[in-house]
């Protein structure tokens, strides 16, 4: 394939992306070995806990040719999620809501931006097809080991924030990313944004368990999001207090961040919030029997964690909450039933709504 035709290929490339949706595409190389030496020594400092899956696959993370043979381009593309009217900081300041990370109230994006990327290899092998080339493609969203925010830092669609997150200037951090592993030598596209975040430290300072050791480094084991979903086990107590009425993520470090002010609400219609789950009343929702949290998580992300995780994680939120009667009668009327993993964090909401509660004070290490 000739440099001409390459370069008329990834032009069409990024105007197929925007008619399937997409808010931007970009082409990278597949150099990562300095993101890689950064990712194992973060996890040979233990800041991933128990995220054993983090370091299965070696090398295939910061190598997309050892994960996709013959993979020499990634195409990265961009999709914003962020719900239209959902008033995170309203829903956080009331101690009967829910709140839930706004990339979870609607349907699971994986199949939706895996869908669009598969239509878009169709429309890349199409073309190689009629001009007599071989094409190979695999398309990926958080669904393997890819450094998804690495290639897209490359790939020109932001910079990497202070709090990890993939920050672009015109439209914020409220975005999936996915991506196309390639054979085609394509044209790569030169990082356009440079790092922006300057002196600003509001993310780090905001997060509620003091989970940054500093500039873009997570403990995860201290994130809010590690705990209500990949933690398997009890909540620790130092965090239980902090995490707040937080039942399903984190969204704080992305909330503050003052990049979020070009973050533009999604017109996709599967991302809205479901079944009133950005504004849900927390004694409603620990009242879901496992059929109705079954029915009401399905296709979202949040059933991925299971019933009994929902009940930890509101059983916390409860026990932050104001004590009255209702809240009471019904974690104490849950007892007789309860898992003993939830029975843990309901005697604990039990203790703390009786008086057991200390000044509410936010979890700090040594300043940053």
């Amino acid at each position: 394939m000739t440099k001409s035709l390459l370069a008329e290929l990834a032009d069409l490339i990024k105007i197929w992306g925007r008619e399937l949706g997409f808010q931007q595409i970009g082409i990278t190389d597949c150099q990562l070995e300095e993101d890689g030496e950064r990712l194992q020594a973060w996890i040979d400092a233990g800041y991933s806990a128990d995220m054993e899956w983090m370091s299965a696959h070696g090398e295939k993370r910061w190598r997309p040719g050892l994960l996709e043979e013959g993979t020499v381009r990634v195409i990265s593309a961009r999709l914003d999620y962020l719900p239209p009217d959902t008033q995170p900081i309203k829903v956080l300041k009331d101690s009967s809501k829910a709140y839930i990370s706004r990339y979870s109230t609607g349907r699971d994006y994986h199949k939706l931006i895996r869908k669009r990327l598969a239509n878009l290899t169709k429309k890349i092998d199409a073309f190689c097809a009629e001009h007599g080339i071989e094409s190979k493609g695999r398309a990926f969203t958080d669904s393997a080991p890819v450094m998804e925010r690495a290639l897209a830092r490359k790939a020109g669609l932001g910079w990497i924030g202070k709090n990890c997150l993939l920050i672009n200037s015109k439209a914020g951090s409220f975005f999936f990313l996915g991506e196309i592993y390639t054979n085609l030598p394509l044209p790569v596209d030169e990082g356009d944004f440079a790092d922006e975040c300057g002196d600003c430290v509001a993310c780090l300072r905001v997060c509620p368990t003091d989970a940054f050791i500093g500039p873009r480094t997570l403990d995860a084991g201290r994130c809010i999001s590690y705990l209500t979903i990949e933690n398997k086990g009890p909540i620790p107590e130092e965090f239980r207090e902090p995490i707040g009425n937080r039942v399903f993520g984190c969204d704080d470090c992305q909330t503050i961040c003052p990049w979020n002010k070009f973050a533009k609400p999604t017109a996709e219609q599967d991302f809205h919030p479901r079944h009133g789950l950005d504004n849900g009343e927390l004694l409603a929702l620990f009242n879901w029997s496992e059929e109705e949290f079954l029915r009401k998580t399905e296709g979202s992300p949040i059933r991925r964690i299971g019933y009994e995780r929902w009940q930890r994680n509101l059983a916390v939120a409860l026990g932050n909450g104001e004590p009255i009667d209702a809240v009471l009668d019904t974690l104490e009327q849950a007892r007789p039933t309860a898992t003993p993993l939830v029975l843990e964090h309901i005697d604990w909401a039990l203790a703390r709504l009786r008086g057991g509660r200390k000044r509410k004070r936010k979890i700090k290490r040594a300043p940053k």
